[in-house]
């Protein structure tokens, strides 16, 4: 009888470790699993920001505003070379109908706008995503080269948008080309509609090269690489006021002093920061 019970408290012993393995085991893989749904969202996230920014592409190619206002959220900015800034999703499809023309494509008229060189992060809680690319506008009315710096929201859709488009130029010449006919395209008054707010930073295109500040440092190294930082030379209103002060925060960029795919900071980083 004894051995009996020392055979069955020997079984339960297995049994019991077996179990605890079994449970390790599952929680090992529901970790793993946790893990892999983790990246693969983080990778859908990335394709579709990207494929958003494309598609912002493609519809300024056919003149199709209606349609591109709707990738943006309803409290966008958008500033395009040094024009100034658009507040709201309404101004950007007032801006483009009046300065491009109505929806649609015009006889005569050739836009092509071809976008390389994407570099995308997401947040850590996945609801803000950031993009880094370069175009190359070919259009009838001269050729540019902008360099977007563009920030994304994803929706309780789930659906990403447009919650900040900045493309300054770095080149912009007519189709004679920039080799003697580089032009100025950092004036807000160039045409109308009038933007709401002044541009962020006040840059020259070429000859001259403004260096757009990185929304991520290096990648690698992890070091920063944060030029023209400043904002400067354009005022909403005088120095020193709330209006100006609240101006500063409208269509900000991060600008790679942040940990990589954090938001921008609410004022310059300080030595105390570094």
């Amino acid at each position: 009888m004894l051995k009996l019970l020392v055979c069955a408290a020997a079984l339960l012993a297995i049994s019991a470790a077996a179990a605890a393995q079994d449970a390790n085991v599952d929680e090992g893989i529901d970790t793993l699993l946790d893990q892999l749904d983790s990246r693969i969202t983080r990778l859908e996230d990335m394709n579709d920001i990207e494929r958003v920014q494309r598609t912002y592409g493609y519809f300024v190619d056919k003149g199709q505003w209606t349609l591109l206002s709707q990738l943006f959220t309803e409290d966008a900015t958008l500033e395009i070379g040094g024009k100034g800034i658009f507040v709201g999703q309404d101004r950007v499809l007032e801006y483009m109908q009046t300065a491009f023309g109505p929806d649609g494509a015009n006889v005569g008229m050739i836009t092509n706008h071809m976008q390389f060189q994407p570099v995308v992060n997401v947040s850590p809680d996945g609801q803000i995503g950031w993009l880094r690319a370069r175009a190359f506008v070919m259009a009838s009315t001269g050729w540019g080269l902008p360099l977007y710096e563009d920030e994304f929201e994803k929706g309780e859709d789930g659906v990403w948008r447009i919650s900040r488009l900045t493309g300054p130029f770095t080149m912009y010449t007519s189709w004679q080309g920039w080799g003697e006919n580089a032009l100025n395209n950092t004036w807000p008054d160039k045409f109308p509609p009038a933007p709401d707010l002044p541009p962020s930073t006040v840059y020259l295109t070429y000859p001259a090269y403004y260096i757009a500040p990185f929304h991520y440092p290096n990648p690698v190294t992890g070091e920063v690489f944060a030029p023209d930082v400043g904002t400067v030379g354009a005022y909403h209103r005088p120095p020193g006021t709330a209006e100006q002060e609240a101006a500063l925060g409208v269509g900000r960029q991060a600008d790679g002093t942040q940990p990589i795919a954090l938001p921008p900071r609410d004022s310059p980083p300080t030595d105390q920061d570094e």
